[in-house]
C-alpha cells in the first residue's frame, strides 16, 4: 500500500485466482480483500483414473490510513495482481498555499500587486 498526492494505491498478488473469484470492500476505515478458488481436475485413460480437487480461500483486512472516496474506487486485475486505486477525499489532499511577497523599496514597505 502506498499513496500519491491524489490516491491511495493497494496491490495484492493473487496467483492462480481469476477476477471473478476475488472481491474487495471498504467498510468504515477498513479495506477487505477476499477470494475463493475451487478447481477440480479429472483424467481418464484406459486403466487409469485420477481426480484432484483444490480449494483455497482467503480474507485480508487492513486499515485505510486516510479518508477516501470509496464510491470512486477502481479495481484492475492483471497477471495475477489486483490493483485498487482509492481516490483521497478532498480534505486530505495537499493544498497549495500561494505566498505573497512584500517588497521594500528604499526603506519603505510597499504592498504586493494583485
Amino acid at each position: 500500500m502506498h499513496q500519491t498526492a491524489n490516491d491511495l494505491i493497494v496491490k495484492a498478488s493473487l496467483p492462480g485466482f481469476k477476477p471473478e473469484e476475488v472481491g474487495a470492500s471498504i467498510t468504515g476505515g477498513t479495506l477487505t480483500i477476499k477470494g475463493e478458488h475451487k478447481e477440480e481436475n479429472e483424467v481418464k485413460d484406459e486403466n487409469y483414473f485420477y481426480k484432484e480437487r483444490r480449494y483455497g480461500a482467503f480474507s485480508r483486512s487492513v486499515p485505510v490510513p486516510v479518508k477516501v472516496k470509496s464510491e470512486k474506487t477502481e479495481a484492475v486485475f492483471e497477471g495475477g495482481v489486483l490493483t485498487l486505486t482509492l481516490p483521497k477525499a478532498e480534505e486530505v489532499k495537499p493544498k497549495q498555499i500561494k505566498i505573497k511577497a512584500k517588497q521594500i523599496t528604499e526603506g519603505k514597505k510597499t504592498e504586493p500587486k494583485s
